[in-house]
């Protein structure tokens, strides 16, 4: 593990580091198993340095910050941590609670900036594009990514009339039974992924249907099966993932399809204000 690039990097420029980058890079091989997964502010504070230090070595080394160095370290582990694992390795008897709310809320400020820079905006139109010309949309999300395949479903189905996410085990083969080329199937998954997740995307390319995939590294096993992949950072100090990331991308494809499509969803959404209406749905 320790023969990896990023380690290689750090033995290499060793001696051309100051005494703060070497007190760093020596944490960092020591605690090769529990770095990766420290948040930078976290480092720092173990390696007792200032945070700015810690993003001036990852540029030091020639990543392009310290989640790029982060995601390094973190392929450089080369083995699949259990929740439980990762909480042990994120949590101490020191930590407290007080900070917590600004410490994750920073965390999903700079997944959104890092989802931002690692976007392309012409490979985001195609994925609209294909949306729209669609003849039925799946989507398939299990466990925790079925929070955000319900969110794409429910704003999707509402204005298209022609969205469905899979998420049952026994009903995957049912619902993609007469899947074909005409379909998009947008498919979403993050560490750790579901073997389902997986299965199910090989299924519906062997049928031709085009795909979609949402996942956090282009090292997902999901990656090989998408005809377009958007990579999303979910990176935070907790065995959970971040979804501040997915799920304003979702949010995105919602609105840049609603745009796209404004004469007919406008006619969508006034019929179904009637409907509102009629039924007494909202509070007033």
């Amino acid at each position: 593990m320790l023969e990896s690039d990023v380690y290689k990097r750090m033995i290499e420029s060793r001696e051309k580091m100051s005494k703060s980058h070497k007190k760093i890079a020596n944490y960092l091989i020591e605690h090769h198993e529990t770095a990766p997964f420290l948040t930078a502010s976290k480092l720092a504070k173990n390696v007792e340095v200032g945070e700015a230090t810690v993003i001036r070595f990852a540029f030091f080394l020639n990543y392009k910050g310290y989640p790029d160095l982060q995601r390094h370290l973190q392929e450089a582990l080369q083995r699949k941590m259990t929740s439980a694992e990762v909480l042990a390795r994120t949590t101490d008897d020191e930590n407290d609670t007080e900070n917590v709310v600004s410490e994750v809320l920073s965390d999903d400020i700079q997944n959104l900036k890092e989802t931002l820079n690692q976007v392309d905006p012409a490979l985001f139109e195609k994925v609209v594009y294909e949306m729209i010309q669609a003849e039925r949309i799946y989507i398939i999300a299990y466990r925790s990514a079925s929070s955000i395949g319900g969110f794409l479903e429910f704003y999707l189905d509402l204005v298209l009339q022609n969205t469905e996410m899979i998420q049952q085990a026994d009903g995957v083969s049912e619902h993609l039974l007469d899947i074909s080329k005409n379909d998009l199937v947008i498919g979403l998954g993050f560490s750790r992924y579901t073997k389902r997740t997986v299965e199910a995307l090989k299924y519906v390319k062997q049928r031709d249907a085009k795909t979609v995939v949402i996942t956090d590294h282009l090292l997902s096993p999901l990656v090989p099966f998408g005809d377009y992949k958007i990579v999303a950072t979910t990176e935070i100090n907790s065995f959970i993932d971040s979804f501040a990331a997915p799920m304003s991308l979702a949010s995105a494809l919602i609105t840049a399809l609603t745009r796209s499509e404004h004469k007919k969803v406008e006619k969508r959404l006034r019929d179904l204000e009637g409907l509102w209406e009629t039924f007494d749905v909202f509070y007033d």
